[in-house]
């Protein structure tokens, strides 16, 4: 869409809110007016790049973090972000405001290394270079909560009760909020294939529509914070916390792509068994191969890796099936416009452009490598095979194993890995240093 097209569409609106995302896959932005907007929507504006720079609570990383882009050492300048026009749509639950999405740029005009928006970009490039469209597609699940006016979030109450997966009648317990999710996503250019309860109390699944990559990260990244606004109105405080609680399954944010060129999936093959094409082998190959140099992408946080245990709906091996919801890697081996695989292990929690890039350039370098799939595929309960090996059970390890990659910095650059780990090491820092109500209870008498 032109510029002059942008303004056309939105003369009727006297304000604008523009959004960016920082490495966590939080949405941040502020409300300009139009003629703030008429003079940045061809040029960019500046945005404080402190959003690189802090954690998910806004404290700043220290000088130990070894965070080179930003930090006091800097000043906290800001950074040109640029709209992408493409992202325009309106917010109906705030009286159809526009909403544009940006990434960002460095100082030369190049993309930012850091900007996880330009890093999912990069990767479809290489896929676009290579013939290929990727088409991706995000499930989440999520818990619902009645709100807490205390906001200390100890013993939350969700907003319905039981282990009822697919319940028609949980579902219709909290119609108005069931249906108003449904329809206002769509209305905010999020259409869902489908919506239900999950098993565990108040728990939700939508599976966002599927697109090209970008608008796939686009519709993942705003999709979470709509969620929110919209579950506020109702009384209702949505968690996409990994694992909330021990007793319960953990949140999942699958990730289902496929290759096209020309109008067709290049995945299916219809005289291969299983109608696996070899190019698709290939990417699975890849994203298997690579899964330990990048779990960081798909399980970000301290939490994460509560959810990546036995017998809980998520994977801890390095495995791949058919039609299989125990595996690291499922294979959806359906007709050729549905043919895809599905990376089960990225949870709720993941920076969306982050797990999608991780997950798509994997494959492409299984694609490029020319990998063979020599993993066998798994049979039965995937957690009992542990052949092809298991994923790291804590973000320390795994981040060790992510900063010593080759294949990390072959895939992202140096600049990007040194930023995001250094952020996910302060993470780690932060959790090592926290004295937790296991710890008083376990160790406050007795010891």
């Amino acid at each position: 869409m032109s510029h002059d097209k942008i303004l056309q569409s939105i003369a009727r609106h006297n304000k604008v809110k523009l959004a960016v995302t920082d490495l966590d896959g939080v949405l941040l932005g502020k409300i300009v007016s139009m003629e703030k907007f008429k003079s940045v929507v061809a040029t960019g504006f500046g945005f404080c790049n402190v959003i690189f720079g802090w954690d998910l609570h806004d404290f700043c990383y220290d000088a130990g973090a070894g965070i080179r882009y930003t930090g006091w050492h800097t000043g906290f300048p800001d950074a040109q972000a640029v709209v992408d026009p493409d992202t325009y749509r309106e917010i109906p639950w705030e009286q159809n405001t526009p909403l544009f999405l940006a990434d960002f740029r460095a100082q030369d005009g190049s993309p930012l290394a850091v900007c996880p928006r330009q890093v999912l970009k990069k990767v479809q490039a290489d896929a676009k270079n290579l013939g290929f469209n990727a088409v991706f597609a995000q499930e989440y699940e999520w818990f619902n909560f009645t709100t807490d006016p205390d906001k200390n979030f100890v013993a939350p109450t969700p907003i319905t009760s039981g282990m009822f997966g697919y319940s028609v009648l949980r579902a219709s317990q909290r119609r108005e909020f069931f249906h108003d999710l449904y329809d206002s996503l769509a209305a905010f250019k999020i259409p869902l294939e489908g919506l239900h309860t999950e098993t565990g109390p108040g728990v939700y699944e939508a599976a966002i529509a599927y697109q090209e990559v970008l608008e796939a990260a686009d519709r993942a990244a705003l999709f979470k914070t709509a969620v929110k606004e919209i579950a506020h109105r109702h009384g209702i405080t949505p968690s996409f916390m990994a694992k909330w609680n021990v007793a319960f399954p953990g949140c999942s944010g699958h990730l289902h792509q496929s290759l096209w060129r020309d109008g067709k999936n290049i995945f299916y093959d219809d005289a291969a068994p299983n109608n696996m094409s070899n190019e698709m082998q290939s990417y699975l190959a890849g994203l298997l191969y690579c899964l330990p140099h990048l779990q960081p992408l798909y399980a970000p946080l301290v939490n994460s890796y509560k959810r990546l245990v036995d017998g809980m709906w998520a994977p801890t091996t390095l495995t791949w099936g058919l039609d299989n919801r125990t595996v690291a890697v499922r294979v959806i081996a359906g007709g050729a416009s549905s043919m895809r695989l599905e990376n089960r292990v990225a949870g709720s929690d993941v920076n969306p452009y982050l797990a999608m890039a991780a997950s798509l350039a994997s494959g492409l370098y299984g694609i490029k490598h020319k990998l063979q799939l020599k993993t066998p595929m798994t049979l039965g309960d995937a957690s009992a095979d542990k052949g092809p090996g298991g994923l790291a059970r804590n973000l320390r390890d795994a981040l060790e194993y992510m900063q010593r990659s080759e294949v990390a910095q072959e895939i992202f650059g140096s600049e990007f890995v040194e930023h995001f780990c250094a952020t996910r090491r302060w993470e780690w820092q932060q959790f090592s240093n926290a004295v937790t109500d296991w710890e008083l209870q376990r160790y406050f008498e007795l010891t």
